[in-house]
């Protein structure tokens, strides 16, 4: 790893990436995105600020988040240095981009993505940096070709550094997006990048941007194939039942939400990541060869889409 550099060039990006996001999908859903920057409060442990960015009720989006946080704090929390004892207790920054867009058509996937820049300084060395990030695809009803086109995408991106990116980055993401406590997959997953630096900070970096910049090639075609299918009572509430198991995720499992929480983040904006609507059913059983079931018999398993 290199010492690290200003961050004002990564931080620059993280804003423009945001803002080209959002401005991209509030012309697909029509509606008018909240803006909220926020900084943090003197004395407070963490120090920083952010914008958070939502929308809510619109005409595709029930929930659409993207939010933009550049923090610094006294010593990185757990989640951070389980892979990395030697920066235990060390002094970090953490810059980063993340997004969850809840659909209101069930036939809608919803979608995740994240870019983010870490760096720390232990005690007596100079500072070090990683970047990390992926995005991933959670349908409600599958479509095979969604899921190859969403993964082909992923694959664009990372093959320029390396054809063995996307593999390697794929499986991390089935591995990672699995809810352990169901066997069970979150979705068909996608690309999944932590603790990297192995390209050296120009290159790195330049992966990262590669993945921010894929997003809405990767998610927008997709939904523009979805949007207008009709559904009903019974959709809908198949919907909502899945997004029970994404609200169980992020807060049981996803290190991003933990290191957010710990590190003394802005609840409001870590838990942007939440569907506005959920339900939980005890037991609940699809019946053989409907939709419902072929979610889970060939879309929520590990398989090679592309």
């Amino acid at each position: 790893m290199k010492t690290l550099r200003p961050s004002s060039e990564v931080r620059s990006y993280l804003t423009g990436l945001q803002d080209r996001i959002i401005s991209t999908v509030a012309m697909v859903d029509g509606g008018q995105f909240l803006i909220d920057p926020w900084k943090k409060p003197a004395g407070e442990m963490l120090q920083g600020d952010g914008i958070t960015q939502i929308l809510e009720d619109g005409a595709v989006f029930e929930r659409a988040g993207c939010g933009f946080s550049h923090v610094r704090g006294p010593r990185l929390p757990p989640s951070a240095t389980q892979h990395r004892p030697e920066l235990a207790g060390a002094p970090f920054e953490a810059m980063g981009v993340s997004l969850v867009f809840h659909p209101r058509n069930p036939y809608v996937p919803t979608v995740h993505m994240n870019v983010r820049m870490i760096a720390a300084t232990p005690a007596g060395g100079p500072a070090v940096c990683w970047f990390g990030g992926g995005m991933d695809l959670t349908p409600y009803y599958g479509f095979e070709e969604d899921a190859v086109h969403f993964h082909s995408t992923c694959r664009k991106a990372l093959d320029p550094f390396g054809v063995d990116k996307y593999p390697r980055f794929k499986r991390w993401c089935d591995e990672y997006f699995y809810l352990r406590h169901r066997n069970e997959q979150r979705g068909v997953g996608g690309v999944f990048f932590d603790d990297f630096s192995e390209l050296g900070y120009e290159g790195s970096f330049a992966m990262m941007r590669s993945v921010g910049d894929a997003f809405l090639d990767a998610y927008l075609p997709i939904v523009d194939r979805r949007r207008d299918i009709d559904y009903g009572e019974r959709e809908r509430s198949f919907q909502l039942y899945r997004r029970g198991r994404y609200v169980e995720f992020n807060l049981v499992w996803d290190r991003g939400t933990h290191f957010g929480l710990q590190s003394g983040g802005r609840s409001e904006s870590i838990l942007l990541s939440m569907p506005p609507l959920v339900s939980w059913s005890y037991n609940r059983q699809s019946l053989p060869s409907t939709p419902e079931e072929r979610l889970y018999r060939e879309f929520l398993v590990r398989r090679d889409w592309v």
